[in-house]
Protein backbone atom coordinates (compact mmCIF):
# COMPACT_ATOMS: atom_id res chain seq x y z
CA UNK A 1 0.00 0.00 0.00
CA UNK A 2 1.83 3.06 -1.20
CA UNK A 3 0.86 6.62 -0.66
CA UNK A 4 0.51 8.68 -3.78
CA UNK A 5 1.73 12.23 -4.13
CA UNK A 6 -1.91 13.38 -4.10
CA UNK A 7 -2.51 11.61 -0.76
CA UNK A 8 0.53 13.26 0.80
CA UNK A 9 -0.47 16.65 -0.58
CA UNK A 10 -3.99 16.26 0.83
CA UNK A 11 -2.60 15.28 4.27
CA UNK A 12 -0.25 18.28 4.20
CA UNK A 13 -3.13 20.56 3.21
CA UNK A 14 -5.20 19.26 6.13
CA UNK A 15 -2.34 19.93 8.58
CA UNK A 16 -1.93 23.48 7.25
CA UNK A 17 -5.68 24.11 7.53
CA UNK A 18 -5.66 22.86 11.13
CA UNK A 19 -2.77 25.17 12.02
CA UNK A 20 -4.27 28.19 10.30
CA UNK A 21 -7.67 27.53 11.86
CA UNK A 22 -6.26 27.58 15.39
CA UNK A 23 -5.58 31.33 15.63
CA UNK A 24 -9.16 32.39 14.74
CA UNK A 25 -10.43 29.77 17.21
CA UNK A 26 -8.19 31.23 19.92
CA UNK A 27 -9.22 34.82 19.14
CA UNK A 28 -12.93 33.97 19.32
CA UNK A 29 -12.36 32.03 22.56
CA UNK A 30 -10.58 35.00 24.16
CA UNK A 31 -13.15 37.54 22.93
CA UNK A 32 -16.24 35.59 24.03
CA UNK A 33 -14.78 34.59 27.38
CA UNK A 34 -13.50 38.14 27.96
CA UNK A 35 -17.04 39.38 27.30
CA UNK A 36 -18.46 36.83 29.74
CA UNK A 37 -15.94 37.93 32.38
CA UNK A 38 -16.91 41.56 31.79
CA UNK A 39 -20.61 40.75 32.20
CA UNK A 40 -19.96 38.69 35.33
CA UNK A 41 -17.80 41.44 36.89
CA UNK A 42 -20.33 44.19 36.13
CA UNK A 43 -23.39 42.29 37.32
CA UNK A 44 -21.74 41.69 40.66
CA UNK A 45 -18.85 39.27 41.04
CA UNK A 46 -20.07 37.80 44.32
CA UNK A 47 -21.42 34.29 44.16
CA UNK A 48 -20.72 31.50 41.72
CA UNK A 49 -18.10 32.15 39.02
CA UNK A 50 -20.30 30.92 36.15
CA UNK A 51 -17.97 31.98 33.28
CA UNK A 52 -15.68 29.15 34.41
CA UNK A 53 -18.14 26.62 32.98
CA UNK A 54 -17.80 28.04 29.47
CA UNK A 55 -14.05 28.66 29.83
CA UNK A 56 -13.39 25.11 30.95
CA UNK A 57 -15.59 23.23 28.49
CA UNK A 58 -14.63 25.35 25.47
CA UNK A 59 -11.02 25.30 26.69
CA UNK A 60 -11.00 21.51 26.33
CA UNK A 61 -11.94 21.90 22.67
CA UNK A 62 -9.29 24.58 22.20
CA UNK A 63 -6.60 22.38 23.73
CA UNK A 64 -7.63 19.46 21.50
CA UNK A 65 -7.49 21.75 18.45
CA UNK A 66 -3.97 22.86 19.45
CA UNK A 67 -2.94 19.24 20.02
CA UNK A 68 -4.14 18.18 16.57
CA UNK A 69 -2.70 21.23 14.83
CA UNK A 70 0.74 21.39 16.42
CA UNK A 71 1.65 18.26 18.39
CA UNK A 72 0.13 15.22 16.71
CA UNK A 73 2.46 13.63 14.22
CA UNK A 74 1.07 12.22 10.97
CA UNK A 75 0.71 8.47 10.44
CA UNK A 76 3.58 7.16 8.32
CA UNK A 77 4.09 3.99 6.31
CA UNK A 78 6.48 2.83 9.06
CA UNK A 79 3.68 3.17 11.64
CA UNK A 80 1.37 1.11 9.44
CA UNK A 81 4.03 -1.57 8.85
CA UNK A 82 4.74 -1.75 12.59
CA UNK A 83 1.03 -2.21 13.35
CA UNK A 84 0.68 -4.91 10.69
CA UNK A 85 3.68 -6.74 12.14
CA UNK A 86 2.16 -6.52 15.62
CA UNK A 87 -1.13 -7.94 14.30
CA UNK A 88 0.69 -10.77 12.51
CA UNK A 89 2.66 -11.56 15.68
CA UNK A 90 -0.52 -11.68 17.77
CA UNK A 91 -2.24 -13.90 15.19
CA UNK A 92 0.78 -16.21 15.22
CA UNK A 93 0.68 -16.44 19.04
CA UNK A 94 -3.04 -17.26 18.98
CA UNK A 95 -2.50 -20.01 16.41
CA UNK A 96 0.11 -21.68 18.63
CA UNK A 97 -2.21 -21.95 21.67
Amino acid sequence: MTETLDDRREAARKRIEDRRGFLPHLVVYLFINGTLLFVWANVGPQGFFWPAIVMFTWGIGLVMHAWNAFLRRPITETDIDRELARDADEAHRTDIT
